[in-house]
């Protein structure tokens, strides 16, 4: 009998039958079956048709439960569900893996038959119209061939011809002719016209990239044509960029291509066996969508326990032209219009976009106890880009105790969470870590104009190891916008590092206000542990900065309002200096802090605390004095439990609260690789990270 139908009946057996309607769903059912444990359905397809039905013309008023046994759903194209789907607050729908099975919705198609050539590389030709801009090879993402292979390459210059400006402040239609060397053209001369065309180029420039195929080449230069460059985040000498996608680059183990006539070319690492590796070609971009219809919400649908493997790249090989956040990119899972839609204890990973995103008019919704990870773009993406009319702004989502790492792979501006317009959201005891970007981004309005984004809650949260040195200007909790109500306390957020300027912990840019900042630990940063470009009336109490490579404070800009308060907060290093920017010139009130520097002078912009105190009237409380806590061999807090300190206001707080909850395996899960670790120390301090497991 087969180990499903075992299961199955073992599952009525002990009782975990619930009361009401029921449908069993396993990969080697029937879907002319009865649906009943002993004779599943083979798709989750026909078990939501079977609910229509059943509900044509009546009001179900029971729980229906849609068991799913282990094994691999194959998709082609995603599962929707609709108003008619749904449930209600009593008698829930909910998609719910049998007890011990690890279902699999997969999004990608797999692939055997491989042959193999005298120098061990493997081959195999794809079905005509396979396209794909990843592999997967035994569930691990493979590099697509490129050069360099590690590094960059740089301009040497850039010129622009705008052809159409359009409306925008951004010329809608341009060419950039990017002066070069030999190297990044020698081996594009052995190409034909149609390959290069076939060629990509990825522009590394401040926060965002640009991608986009070659249109042509000549001796000294690269051409390329899509939207003219933003007058804020222009490329200019020195830009960094990598070329892929052509066969003169494939060269070492892990590489792969793909070309025109769909022969598909890998290099395996040592000691991998063709004969047993999993080879896995991602073709649908999403898995899930769940939807209202009609002024109509999709309504209380549950999923427990699923995993979501494999989506394709959401762009399928078009051109992404510099998005912050890459948030023009969709999700494997896309929720809009909907109430009480649930995800608990499921796992979403290897996508080409976002993993999940609660859009346009959610309320009441969640992601808990669940496992993201190598995503191609971000974590969780909450609201919209657009400003909503009121009642259709998504809000009450909950994001909590989930681990969200690992992305980025192919949009590097990709966040941890990203909430948009959106309000009263809750991101709490997570981790989140391992992406190339920001961890926790808040708001979209750059000003002090209206903005949803309010009362929203960043506790509890571990946010580390971000940035990796490619891109610039992030935070590990970054913020926009007048966000009133907003609270980031709690949080424990280390090892932040940019390429070039902004690797800060906690980032209040562009008009951000009314935020309170309370009670978190940074450390570990690159430009500082909290910055300020501009804003108002924010509050920044009760943290402990500590070791930022620059700077331990920056702010920005000048304004004839009161920017924020810094009280009661200690400010510990042993590295940097203590304040960057114009701190004798903005308007802030400052007081009863602790400032610490090992082994040298605690200075205020080159003054000392009496000076310092007698010119702006900042500090008349704060003391110097060394705060007696341990740091570990590379100067990192070792203390979990931070006491008050007599003669300040700062009143402590515990460090262990933070990250994700539960059993020891869940917070084993939560720790990245020691040579993902190692990887990232040598990018701190300069030097090229090791060859194995990095991307």
């Amino acid at each position: 009998m087969r180990r499903w139908v075992v299961l199955f009946l073992l599952a009525g057996v002990l009782g975990l039958r619930c009361a009401g309607q029921q449908w069993y769903v396993a990969p080697g059912g029937d879907d002319r079956a009865a649906g009943d444990a002993a004779h599943p359905l083979a798709t989750l397809r026909e078990a939501r048709d079977r609910l229509r039905a059943l509900r044509t013309g009546r009001q179900l008023q029971d729980t229906v439960v849609i068991w799913l046994a282990d094994g691999v759903y194959h998709l082609v194209s995603p599962l929707i569900l609709e108003p008619r789907d749904g449930g209600t607050e009593r008698w829930p729908v909910i998609y719910r893996a049998l007890p011990g099975a690890k279902p699999v919705l997969c999004g990608g198609r797999e692939y055997h038959g491989f042959g193999e050539d005298e120098r061990g590389w493997w081959h195999l030709t794809l079905p005509p119209g396979i396209r794909t801009e990843q592999l997967f090879v035994n569930g691990r993402r493979m590099t697509r061939a490129r050069e360099p292979d590690s590094g960059f390459f740089h301009m040497n210059s850039v010129t622009e011809q705008i052809w159409w400006r359009g409306k925008g402040r951004v010329p809608a239609l341009a060419r950039q002719i990017i002066g070069t060397d030999e190297q990044s053209l020698r081996q594009l001369r052995e190409l034909s016209s149609s390959e290069v065309q076939e060629v990509r180029i990825t522009v590394y420039h401040k926060w965002d990239i640009t991608r986009r195929t070659l249109d042509g080449f000549t001796d000294t230069s690269l051409i390329v044509s899509g939207q003219g460059m933003k007058p804020w985040n222009r490329w200019h000498r020195g830009t960094r960029y990598r070329l892929e996608n052509f066969w003169g680059a494939l060269s070492r183990p892990e590489e792969w291509y793909l070309d025109q006539e769909g022969l598909l070319t890998f290099i395996p690492p040592p000691g991998m066996e063709l004969n047993t590796a999993t080879v896995v070609v991602p073709v649908t971009p999403r898995l899930l969508i769940l939807r209202g219809r009609n002024g109509e919400k999709v309504r209380n649908i549950r999923f427990e326990g699923i995993r979501f493997l494999y989506t394709a790249d959401p762009l399928a090989g078009r051109a992404f032209e510099p998005a912050q956040a890459a948030n023009t990119i969709g999700a494997a899972i896309e929720v809009d219009e909907a109430r009480g839609i649930a995800f608990d204890r499921c796992e979403i990973a290897h996508t080409g976009g976002y993993a999940v995103w609660f859009r346009d008019d959610c309320r009441g919704c969640s992601l808990t106890n669940s496992f993201l990870y190598d995503l191609g773009a971000g974590g969780v993406r909450i609201g919209t880009t657009d400003i909503p009319r009121e009642e259709r702004v998504t809000h009450d989502v909950h994001i909590c105790n989930n681990i969200i790492r690992s992305g980025g792979y192919l949009y590097p501006p990709a966040v941890g969470v990203w909430i948009g317009h959106s309000a009263s959201n809750e991101v709490c005891h997570n981790d989140i870590a391992d992406f190339r970007y920001t961890g926790v981004s808040v708001g979209w309005v750059w000003g002090y104009g209206p903005s949803p984004a309010k009362g929203n809650l960043i506790t509890y949260n571990r946010i580390h190891h971000l940035g990796w040195g490619l891109l610039s200007d992030m935070g590990g909790v970054y913020t926009l916008g007048l966000s009133e109500g907003t609270v980031v306390s709690h949080n424990v957020i280390h090892h932040i590092w940019a390429y070039d300027y902004g690797g800060w912990g906690l980032y209040t840019d562009e008009g951000s206000g009314g935020i309170l900042m309370e009670s978190n630990l940074v450390y570990a940063t690159k430009t500082g542990g909290f910055h300020q470009h501009y804003g108002k009336e924010n509050i920044i109490r009760n943290n402990v900065f500590q070791n930022a490579d620059r700077y331990q404070l920056q702010c920005t800009r000048v304004e004839d309002h009161l920017s924020f308060t810094f009280t009661g907060n200690v400010v510990w290093y042993d590295r940097g200096v203590l304040l960057g920017g114009p701190w004798d010139r903005i308007r802030i009130r400052m007081d009863s802090c602790l400032y610490w520097h090992d082994g040298g002078e605690v200075r205020f912009l080159k003054m000392t605390l009496r000076q310092w105190q007698r010119r702006t009237g900042h500090d008349r409380h704060s003391r110097i004095a060394d705060p007696g806590w341990e740091k570990d061999q590379n100067g990192d807090p070792v203390a979990v439990l931070f006491t008050p300190i007599k003669g300040t206001a700062f009143r402590g707080f515990d460090t262990r609260q933070a990250g994700v909850t539960g059993e020891n395996p869940w917070h084993g899960q939560a720790r990245l690789d020691l040579h993902l670790l190692e990887d990232f120390r040598r990018i701190m301090q300069g030097k090229k990270p090791g060859e194995e497991g990095f991307r």
